[in-house]
């Protein structure tokens, strides 16, 4: 039989569940950086967020998840710099931390600008094979409406361009505001921890290095060396941050190809430790070291 106190324990308890979705929501907070004229930088909707405003309205860089993309709008609105209309959104890949904001702006009628692949990724359901973890097709209101396969520029001088290598997926993108200085470059740097290797959507190690070889050529394109670096999550990067990623990752992607010439497998490679040096600073790497092993057998092994 129930006593009188647990009685009452379980009914707040319940009360208290009830509730902690809307709690957690209201207690969400978004943080504003300026990264330059006009130009921000909105951390805690999920990954890293830039905004551009002006008189015609904002472009932004990505969105967020889908349960924060109304504080989002929210924050973005509250900008100082012009209209609060968004008349422009990129994804830098499929994922959801960069396209939660999809469905509310193409409602709305924003353009989204993603490269083809991550079009095609958003048009199907998919399913990562390491942990089972699924992910919806979006529905066609917050698939991007305006796709590229190389590069583009916008009326106002924005450049933007695909990241081939296959850093973090085969969609990758990066956007370079050329007033500012400042270039986006989602999860094909990352600013804390290890990156995720999203093999299963087409990214590698080697597109890692490759991927950071490219935002270094592009950073340096405008002829000096203060660009500053937006990943997807962490803080701002600079060029010599880039070069030391280079580096570090160069090093992990040559110690797991020659365990891959010598027959070995994940699990060998996450047992000898390719990343030992540097798991100080960046934690313990036993997951990346297995999906990197393991996206070396799409791309070097492919009947493996």
């Amino acid at each position: 039989m129930f006593s009188a106190n647990r009685r009452e324990f379980l009914q707040t308890a319940a009360a208290c569940l009830a509730v902690a979705p809307q709690a957690f929501s209201q207690a969400l907070t978004i943080t504003t950086l300026p990264l330059g004229d006009n130009l921000y930088l909105l951390a805690g909707a999920g990954g890293n967020v830039i905004a551009r405003t002006g008189a015609d309205g904002i472009v932004l860089v990505d969105g967020g998840l889908a349960q924060n993309a109304a504080a989002l709008a929210q924050s973005v609105a509250a900008l100082p710099g012009g209209s609060a209309k968004v008349h422009t959104l990129f994804n830098t890949h499929w994922h959801p931390e960069q396209t939660g904001s999809n469905e509310r702006l193409g409602a709305a009628g924003a353009t989204i600008i993603a490269h083809e692949n991550t079009r095609l990724w958003l048009q199907q359901d998919i399913r990562w094979p390491w942990n089972g973890q699924k992910f919806t097709k979006l529905p066609k209101i917050a698939q991007p409406n305006k796709t590229f396969y190389d590069k583009g520029v916008l009326d106002s001088g924005i450049r933007y361009g695909y990241i081939s290598d296959a850093a973090h997926t085969d969609g990758d993108l990066y956007v370079y505001f050329p007033q500012q200085n400042v270039l986006a470059v989602g999860d094909a740097a990352y600013g804390t921890g290890w990156p995720v290797v999203d093999w299963w959507t087409g990214g590698w190690i080697g597109g890692i290095v490759g991927g950071l070889q490219r935002i270094e050529s592009v950073a340096l394109s405008n002829g000096n060396r203060e660009t500053k670096i937006v990943p997807a999550h962490g803080p701002v990067l600079s060029v010599a941050d880039i070069v030391a990623q280079v580096d570090m990752y160069g090093t992990i992607y040559d110690r797991l190809n020659q365990m891959l010439n010598k027959g070995r497998g994940p699990s060998e490679a996450v047992e000898a430790k390719p990343a030992k040096e540097y798991e100080g600073k960046m934690g313990n790497a036993d997951e990346f070291i297995r999906h990197s092993f393991e996206s070396l057998w799409a791309y070097l092994s492919p009947d493996a």
